[in-house]
């Protein structure tokens, strides 16, 4: 299960890019996560064991500054904006507000057993079981999560927001990652 990111990716400079792009990680860590699930109830190989160690430290790590990036940044902006669009699309953002919270249990699960996998090997039938499940039910929902923020929030947020607030989403992403801020060249 080698882990490779996709060639194109985004910068600073366009801050709906990047959260679309860690859409993409978010899918490749949660097919990890499925592919353990498999064999999760034989010893892990070496191979096994890196792969799921980084899916953990991705969800563990960086899917919530993703969270944060949508929930503290992108999506208040949205609701500031007087715009028909926005205004329908103020309830899909309850939701994927909601959506975040309702993960959080499952994430916490799958961190659990996933860790114990790791430390002392092959899970219980029922341990199996709710790894399975909690991975199945959190592909099931990310999978229209993505869906409506891939089509729906992030382009109407790239069309519509300004420069000036699309660079303090960036300098506040980059921040919640510990970078320097992006400079006012890039955008």
């Amino acid at each position: 299960m080698p882990i490779q990111i996709g060639a194109k990716s985004h910068n600073f400079s366009d801050p709906t890019g990047l959260l679309y792009d860690c859409h993409r990680r978010v899918e490749m860590f949660l097919g990890i996560l499925e592919a353990v699930g498999k064999i999760i109830d034989q010893p892990p190989s070496e191979e096994t064991t890196r792969a799921l160690q980084s899916a953990l430290r991705y969800f563990a790590e960086a899917a919530p500054k993703h969270t944060a990036d949508e929930e503290e940044s992108l999506f208040p902006r949205l609701r500031q904006l007087s715009d028909l669009e926005v205004g329908s699309a103020f309830l899909r953002l309850d939701r994927l507000e909601a959506d975040h919270r309702w993960a959080a249990p499952l994430h916490s699960e799958v961190e659990q057993l996933g860790a114990k996998y790791l430390f002392r090997g092959p899970l219980s039938a029922p341990e199996v079981d709710r790894f399975r499940a909690s991975v199945a039910d959190l592909i099931a929902m990310y999978q229209q999560h993505i869906n409506a923020e891939d089509e729906l929030i992030f382009p109407l947020a790239a069309r519509l927001l300004s420069e000036h607030e699309k660079k303090a989403i960036a300098n506040e992403m980059a921040k919640r990652r510990k970078l320097r801020s992006i400079d006012s060249h890039l955008l």
